[in-house]
């Protein structure tokens, strides 16, 4: 966080998934994108990785990196036959309340996507990488057919993202296990019901054919129990936003699972193009079969 700056919240994060193999594994190599990046409104304390069983390297030597976003990543190998795989991360994050961003002083939408639009010679700024179409982001006509009305003439870019995130958030339906890891933006535009990666596929989809910059983020959201009801293990899950650029406020979040600006429930992970680049946990196996991770995320205040 900025220095000076008080948490306003701290949460603690606890995120297992686990691989149930009908037959034995011989060999597995994974990566993870399971530690959270810093950023100026969060600041990341008591981070951990436990894997079961323990990979070929030490626990505490697992191959650490940042890729090409900043993102953390740690690889691991097994070279010894198993029939289970766990993964066990641990965290607490102390957040502060980001600024207020006034949609209405953001510049026209138009005027960021030409800033943003490729020219010989000109020094391009970092948010245009996230103006192209990704694997489960394309840009699309379908896409403008779906939102580009939202897109007036000289409407400040941020009400129009505002916008957006709206009508997602009222045209789509949140239908658990209705899609997969693979759908991809275009498939859930045709489908109407997704989760939250898919809902944040489609809103970014939009932003990159309307020539904007949008980025996918991975992170946890701190759900609130009914009132009365105590809050359930593993009943909070992994969750998903999208950031858009504005030359002026900067990167802003927009959450249109749920229709709102994230703030201090919502815990980043990490960012990149769309869901293929951070998913929290890939790999190749030989042997094994294919299973279906169980995932069990819990997220409370400490």
């Amino acid at each position: 966080m900025n220095a000076g700056a008080a948490a306003a919240a701290t949460l603690r994060v606890r995120h297992l998934t686990r691989y149930e193999y009908d037959a034995p594994v011989e060999l597995a190599h994974h990566m993870a994108h399971l530690r959270p990046r810093a950023t100026p409104a969060q600041t990341v304390s008591n981070w951990c990785l436990e894997v079961t069983p323990e990979p070929d390297e030490s626990a505490h030597e697992l191959d650490a990196s940042t890729d090409v976003f900043g993102n953390w990543r740690h690889c691991f190998s097994h070279a010894r036959v198993h029939d289970r795989l766990e993964v066990f991360s641990s965290f607490e994050a102390a957040l502060s309340a980001a600024a207020a961003a006034d949609a209405a002083l953001s510049p026209p939408w138009e005027q960021v996507a030409a800033r943003l639009r490729y020219r010989a010679g000109s020094t391009m700024p970092e948010a245009c990488e996230f103006a192209l179409g990704s694997p489960h982001a394309p840009r699309s006509a379908a896409f403008v057919r779906f939102a580009g009305d939202l897109f007036a003439p000289n409407r400040p870019l941020l009400d129009a993202v505002g916008a957006l995130m709206q009508r997602v958030h009222e045209q789509f339906e949140y239908r658990a296990q209705s899609t997969d890891v693979a759908t991809d933006a275009l498939q859930a535009l045709q489908l109407r019901r997704g989760v939250c990666q898919d809902f944040a596929h489609v809103m970014i989809a939009v932003c990159r054919s309307m020539g904007l910059a949008a980025r996918y983020v991975s992170g946890y959201l701190s759900t609130r129990p009914p009132a009365g009801q105590p809050r359930l293990v593993g009943s909070d899950a992994s969750h998903a936003w999208v950031s858009v650029w504005c030359p002026v406020q900067g990167w802003i979040d927009f959450d249109p699972t749920n229709n709102l600006r994230p703030s201090l429930e919502h815990v980043t992970l990490a960012w990149g193009r769309d869901y293929g680049d951070v998913a929290p946990l890939r790999g190749v196996i030989r042997g094994g079969t294919a299973a279906r991770p169980q995932v069990q995320v819990t997220v409370e205040p400490v």
